[in-house]
């Protein structure tokens, strides 16, 4: 199969063998999938990982544990856990110390034209859902998460730091969940979308004063904590929503004088990720920047890291 391989000499189109899924695990061909903040950190040395990189995508089942699986068009959970730990048990598979995570630990991922994973990560997709919406499952899954792990009360007042790809499903998400939401961005053009989509948008420097009960995370800078943290309420809660590839400087003694609570916050539920796309609750269609063929992957890595991008899709055929 043709893949896009990462290692110490950068990012190349490969020849490499279809792999073997073991007894529990699926094998599965890539549709299409998407390149993300965490497949640009790969490639400056995040996690160290070296392989295939790629962890959101939409494919179709060529093999299976259980045969009615055959010919589904899946999205998959990118966390295969080792189903003995207490976090296994538990259904917290993303939090398993054995676990592999696709594209990103410890497994191979989605830029190639297939990919293994546990037939129990896998969810099926209903006909109405298009595969270049259905890629989107996973970081709207990761913006759900928000709402699992913090109460969102009607007309609560929120903060959303970063208008990237997260930043923005994060806005919908809570803007849905009935909280009042504030976006923050840099460019007249994030401003600009963050409106078409009903989502109230200023820059950062005219938030003046105001604070709010919630502030969300979604740049992955010291300067966006800065702002998150500076704009909260007294008891107010800080939600991280990326990861911090540089180290962060944080002062404890404003969070414990004012009482705030930190949330981390990762993957998250794609059961209801799945519904919110095929209702259209969450709008990602203008969140595309570019598709490209396999073919033209490293072309594709090129314009994701450019600034202004949002989504690039990569196509296996």
């Amino acid at each position: 199969m043709k893949a896009l391989v990462f290692s110490e000499g950068g990012l190349r189109l490969e020849q490499r063998p279809v792999p073997v899924p073991a007894p529990s695990e699926a094998l599965i061909r890539v549709l299409v999938a998407g390149i993300c903040n965490t497949d640009l950190e790969i490639l400056k040395g995040y996690m160290g990982f070296t392989g295939i990189p790629g962890h959101e995508f939409v494919g179709v089942v060529e093999q299976a544990p259980d045969a009615d699986w055959i010919g589904r068009r899946v999205v998959g959970e990118i966390n295969a856990g080792c189903g003995r730990c207490e976090s296994c048990r538990a259904g917290l598979e993303r939090h398993c110390t054995h676990r592999t995570v696709l594209g990103i630990q410890g497994r191979d991922g989605a830029f190639a034209e297939y990919l293994t994973l546990p037939q129990s990560n896998l969810h099926a997709l209903p006909e109405g859902l298009d595969t270049q919406t259905a890629v989107f499952t996973e970081p709207v899954a990761a913006a759900c998460e928000i709402t699992e792990q913090v109460h969102i009360r009607p007309g609560s007042e929120v903060l959303v730091v970063g208008a990237g790809k997260l930043g923005i499903l994060a806005a919908q998400m809570l803007a849905l969940a009935g909280a009042s939401v504030t976006a923050a961005a840099r460019t007249e053009s994030r401003l600009k979308l963050l409106r078409s989509l009903s989502i109230s948008a200023t820059t950062p420097d005219e938030l003046g004063s105001k604070t709010f009960d919630l502030a969300v995370e979604a740049t992955g800078s010291p300067e966006g904590y800065e702002i998150a943290v500076s704009h909260l309420k007294p008891r107010g809660i800080l939600v991280f929503k990326s990861t911090y590839p540089e180290p962060l400087t944080v002062r404890p003694a404003r969070l414990v004088v004012d009482e705030i609570t930190v949330v981390g916050s990762r993957c998250g539920p794609f059961a209801p990720a799945i519904d919110l796309l095929r209702r259209g609750s969450v709008k990602v269609e203008q969140m595309i920047s570019g598709e490209y063929s396999l073919e033209r992957g490293t072309e594709a890595f090129e314009h994701a890291g450019r600034k202004g991008a949002l989504k690039v899709l990569i196509r296996m055929k």
